[in-house]
């Protein structure tokens, strides 16, 4: 394959994604507007299977949209992870744009570093997809069996590891990362939020892209569908942000998914079993669709009984 593939959705995802920032104001607390631009990102997403279908035949464009697919789900999660963050240190409303903005373009360029190494792991150890396999199976237990669990920020590697390094105070200040106390520069609050953050972003980085290398070794189409996937992630938060109670049941969806692809890697190398895609992409499909519905119909709201 040329390198023109990739220039032209390397420009566009740049483009794109410097227009989703730009909207930024548009859609901040607003539910509505956040809606909107959450389908026309996931609209754009979906969109690019006919331009890999047309440029690289039918069984890379449907490989494209099931990655697509993953990756936006996961995304979800990770998104839901960023609003715990926020809530576990009660991260002001108008300041939570900043580092999640910040998350959003760490999660980018880590996804872009895995996919390097994965496929050249992938290129040099047939063992690698036993790990990859194995990461997503233990993901899926551990998303089942804590998906109540909160976050606390002290409890969190990368949290002590900064504070070794670094005093923070107790208040957000003016607003900034950092602040002088006494003298001195100290971190604030926020600065903590930004290193959970990047923390989750690297987790859910390892998490990822092991699930879309089951899917289809291609790694144009690996990159193609991360960096559609990532679209929209800003407005989707606020979306999320509003109706958090609503996807209550998501993560068993995402569980069965990741669990299913990471059985389809290992079943693959070890016994030359081979899944069409077709059949992944209509698991990935019933699994998150039934997983919203029934959380959808579990939260709705029971009618108003007359005295």
């Amino acid at each position: 394959m040329t390198a023109l593939p990739w220039v032209i959705v390397g420009a566009a995802f740049v483009v794109l994604l410097l227009l989703d920032l730009r909207l930024a104001d548009r859609t901040s607390g607003s539910p509505r507007s956040a809606a909107l631009w959450s389908v026309v990102w996931f609209g754009v997403g979906l969109a690019v299977t006919g331009a890999v279908w047309a440029w690289h035949g039918s069984g890379a464009g449907v490989e494209y949209l099931t990655g697509f697919l993953i990756e936006r789900s996961l995304s979800l999660d990770n998104l839901f992870v960023f609003l715990m963050i926020f809530q576990a240190l009660a991260v002001p409303a108008v300041l939570r744009e900043r580092v999640l903005v910040y998350g959003i373009i760490g999660a980018i360029v880590l996804r872009l570093i895995f996919i390097a190494v994965g496929a050249a792991l992938l290129d040099l150890f047939s063992f690698t997809l036993y790990v990859f396999g194995a990461i997503l199976i233990a993901t899926a237990i551990k998303m089942v069996r804590h998906s109540e669990s909160e976050i606390d920020p002290e409890r969190t590697l990368a949290v002590r590891a900064f504070k070794r390094l670094m005093p923070v105070r107790a208040d957000y200040g003016s607003g900034g990362f950092l602040a002088r106390e006494g003298g001195r520069l100290v971190a604030t609050p926020l600065a903590i939020a930004l290193v959970m953050v990047a923390a989750f972003d690297l987790v859910f980085a390892v998490d990822s892209i092991p699930a879309i290398f089951a899917v289809t070794r291609d790694a144009f189409i690996v990159f193609a569908a991360n960096a559609f996937a990532l679209l929209g992630l800003r407005p989707l938060y606020t979306l999320l942000a509003d109706w958090a109670e609503r996807f209550r049941y998501l993560h068993y969806g995402l569980a069965l998914v990741l669990a299913w692809v990471g059985l389809k890697m290992i079943l693959a190398q070890a016994l030359g079993l081979h899944v069409p895609v077709a059949i992944s992409l209509a698991v990935i499909v019933v699994a998150i669709g039934l997983s919203i519905l029934i959380s959808f119909r579990a939260t709705r709201t029971p009618p108003t009984v007359p005295a």
